[in-house]
């Protein structure tokens, strides 16, 4: 019987492939998750950006809006309600895949056997045979593009052993990244479950994490593709994807009671932003409502760098091992600022000019303020690079001797 559905699905996913990707009036018919009814493409279709904050219209009931590089929130509302996040869940499962295969734990082409218990999963899938076997690249390709549940535990068995042991995972790395606000108990969202919770700062710390490793983007900006070596078709769930210029992902969810969520991200002239809705009432609402606030960031605001434009010189070491110490600027190297702003800004660099040993590396040893006119939109402190130690009686000696005899050498 699945087979039978994988061929039916196919078909449907050729048909839609023959739709010419200028025909924005159009849809993909090929649905596999809930939470993709077709959409009206006129959600996507360009509009004036909202010129403030105050103008931004956003209907879902929890939201948030961050730059990748800073971390920096832009816009949020109920941005810590704890709520069901549905299949954005999966932004974790992914990210905990990602991570075993940078570090080697598995690799892409390792082939995975489906248990009966992922062969069980309802929802979206791709229709797993208990005891078939795909490629990681497969499995993962299918959690990203379609939503796959039965990947999804799949992978999730494949890396941890079980479920279970695989969302205590999930659980300690939310904790590591300062999800506050988050308990996950499946890997997979699809279960209506009161205590599976996170808020929308939370599911956007998770996809900045995320996004952070560029291997994900292979998977996430696909529109359609297969797998089965071509037998059964992958439609994208995210339909920012198709409609939205610089669409880079990332995951959408729904379930009667988390409603539509989506954790969108976009990226335009180097700069990233993540826009996270939760429980929209229609899936058009959580669409909008990330495209508004994508295109408010990119009309309004801008990054920058913080670096001064000439190098740091290097700071006197009085009494010191060595005579200089290498000073450098801690904390983030861009700035995020409304672009109205940014040809106003200025950099003070404020270092000592000499500093006596011992010093350890990291003690401070100046500031970088960057301002706008009379407001000070960051400070960075200036550290010394490298540990000195401090000349003994016999180091001095030496010197000496050698300043005498050697002409300083």
């Amino acid at each position: 019987m699945k087979k039978l559905i994988s061929i039916l699905l196919t078909a449907v996913l050729l048909i839609a492939v023959s739709v010419p990707a200028s025909a924005k009036s159009s849809v993909p018919v090929f649905l596999t998750e809930n939470d993709n009814a077709a959409v009206d493409a006129a959600v996507f279709e360009d509009e004036a950006p909202a010129a403030n904050v105050s103008e931004l219209k956003i209907s879902v009931p929890s939201a948030i809006l961050m730059e990748k590089e800073t971390g920096k929130v832009i816009f949020e509302k109920n941005a810590d309600d704890k709520l069901e996040p549905a299949s954005v869940t999966k932004v974790i499962t992914i990210l905990l895949i990602v991570e075993a295969i940078e570090s080697g734990k598995i690799t892409m082409d390792d082939m995975v056997t489906t248990s009966a218990h992922a062969a069980s999963m309802g929802g979206s899938q791709i229709f797993l045979e208990e005891g078939e076997q795909l490629s990681v690249r497969d499995m993962l390709k299918s959690i990203i593009v379609s939503s796959a549940n039965d990947c999804a535990v799949a992978m999730a068995e494949y890396i941890s052993g079980s479920e279970s042991v695989f969302v205590a995972k999930m659980n300690e790395r939310a904790k590591q990244l300062g999800m506050t606000n988050t308990n996950f108990t499946n890997c997979t969202g699809l279960m209506d479950d009161k205590t599976h919770v996170t808020t929308a700062r939370d599911i956007a710390i998770m996809s900045r994490e995320l996004i952070r490793h560029d291997m994900i983007k292979e998977f996430t900006k696909i529109w359609m593709d297969t797998v089965r070596n071509g037998a059964f078709g992958l439609s994208n769930t995210n339909k920012l994807i198709r409609f939205y210029p610089g669409a880079t992902g990332l995951k959408t969810g729904f379930t009667s009671r988390s409603m539509y969520c989506l954790s969108a991200t976009a990226e335009r002239n180097g700069v990233e932003y993540i826009a996270v809705v939760m429980h929209g009432q229609t899936s058009a609402d959580r669409f909008e409502s990330a495209k508004t606030l994508l295109s408010y960031a990119f009309a309004n605001y801008a990054l920058i760098s913080v670096y001064p434009d000439k190098a740091l010189l290097p700071v006197r070491v009085e009494l010191g091992k060595v005579p200089y110490v290498q000073p450098v600027i801690q904390g983030s190297d861009k700035l995020l600022t409304e672009k109205d702003v940014a040809p106003t800004v200025t950099k003070d660099v404020l270092v000592v000019e000499k500093v006596s040993a011992p010093i350890k590396a990291g003690d401070k040893l100046g500031s970088l303020v960057v301002k706008s006119g009379g407001t000070i939109l960051g400070e960075y402190p200036i550290v010394a690079g490298d540990s000195v130690g401090r000349l003994n009686w016999g180091d001095v000696f030496t010197k000496f001797l050698r300043m005498l005899f050697l002409g300083g050498l």
